[in-house]
């Protein structure tokens, strides 16, 4: 059968506003320098922020585990799946989170997923900053749940929905990321806290890009400026600085069994992989005894932003103003066909950083996204911001000739 019309007219549609994406298969492991076809490249393009995916610790800790366990789980947690891996995990990730208990799955939006639905329901409220991820949308509609959002870092725009949406029997459930994964901004979690509290409001975070990176032992936002009360759920992930595959949930002792007995995504899915488990293990460790890897990521975070400064690049610095460093930098540039032309020429250049085009952010908002790992070198900044430079100096003279 062939297929129906839509599919073609949409695909069609996509390609005509630049917002057509097609995949690109890299042919070595996540590093600073990846293999796009043949050529080796330098990458700006991965959450692997602290070089985990690939180090010889977490890939023995995995082989082990295969040894050990084999590679499937062969059914869901409440089945056959859990193991004392995941136990140890979840012991681990417990004690690095300051909670009761945690619980794993096997990504961060399956996690998401499971913990809106478990905390939300029907006649229930659901505030949300309006840049959270698209896992957190999906959950509410999951939950079946009213969604009402708030201005990206608007504690005080929260706080009204907040109070608008007092009374009656439903739950009121503010969800926020900590670190906003397209511009790197991060949420105003005192402020959020506060107000949670004084409205008698569940709080749930996302510190997926905040794991591992921020705070004195890589907890996240919440530890980096002391929020230690007020939050029901905190949501990380073992696939960005962890360097691994799955996501988890710490919280109380009583919501996580909430989740276990009610969160259809964490019921009805296979477990993540044991041998996932154990290399989790490993790379949390690291975090742990090794907070050079956190300075120094950042560190080249603020030398990279001051760089792209100095050579008037637009770094969406002032609205709502960046207070905390992290390893995402946007260069902002509007349209998708600038963003897509931009992303090429560095391509030709020998480095691979993406356009990022709506929905994935807003439209006119086009942009790309700067990732760094703590395994970039100081070299490797100045390649890029001189090969931005030269690409958009060679970009003017054809902009013009478009303009007239």
């Amino acid at each position: 059968m062939a297929d129906p019309d839509f599919i073609r007219e949409t695909l069609d549609d996509l390609k005509a506003r630049g917002l057509h994406r097609r995949l690109v298969a890299l042919g070595s492991a996540a590093g600073p320098h990846v293999k796009v076809g043949r050529r080796s490249v330098l990458q700006f393009a991965s959450n692997n922020y602290l070089g985990l995916a690939n180090d010889p610790r977490v890939k023995q800790a995995a082989r082990a585990g295969i040894d050990r366990w084999g590679w499937g789980a062969g059914a869901s947690r409440l089945v056959s799946g859990h193991t004392e891996a995941h136990a140890a995990l979840e012991a681990d990730l417990a004690a690095f989170k300051h909670t009761e208990a945690a619980l794993v799955f096997p990504t961060g939006y399956m996690t998401n997923l499971a913990v809106v639905t478990a905390l939300a329901g029907l006649g229930d409220t659901v505030v949300m900053d309006r840049a959270n991820h698209a896992s957190l949308y999906d959950a509410v509609v999951l939950a079946g749940a009213t969604l009402v959002r708030y201005p990206q870092c608007d504690a005080e725009a929260a706080a009204r929905l907040l109070d608008k949406h007092r009374g009656g029997e439903g739950r009121r459930l503010l969800v926020t990321d900590t670190v906003f994964s397209m511009d790197g901004r991060t949420a105003p979690l005192p402020e959020l806290a506060d107000l949670c509290r004084r409205a008698g409001a569940m709080l749930a975070l996302d510190e997926a890009h905040a794991t591992g990176v921020l705070g004195p032992t890589g907890a996240g936002l919440a530890e980096e400026l002391a929020v230690t009360e007020g939050i029901t759920a905190s949501v990380g992930t073992l696939s960005k600085a962890l360097g691994g595959i799955g996501g988890f949930v710490a919280a109380s002792r009583q919501a996580c069994d909430l989740i276990v007995n009610r969160a259809r995504p964490f019921i009805y899915t296979t477990a993540l992989p044991a041998a996932a488990c154990e290399a989790a293990r490993a790379a949390l460790q690291i975090v742990r005894t090794e907070p050079e890897r956190r300075r120094r990521l950042l560190d080249l975070a603020n030398r990279l932003r001051t760089r792209l400064q100095e050579a008037g690049f637009d770094l969406a610095l002032e609205d709502p103003p960046v207070s905390t460093s992290t390893p995402i930098i946007p260069i902002i540039l509007g349209d998708p066909e600038t963003a897509l032309g931009l992303a090429a020429a560095l391509l030709g250049k020998g480095i691979f950083c993406p356009a990022i085009r709506p929905p994935t952010v807003p439209p006119g908002a086009s942009r790309l996204r700067v990732s760094l790992t703590a395994e970039h070198t100081e070299e490797d900044l100045e390649r890029l911001v001189a090969a931005l430079a030269t690409a958009r100096k060679e970009a003017a003279p054809q902009s013009q000739a478009h303009s007239d």
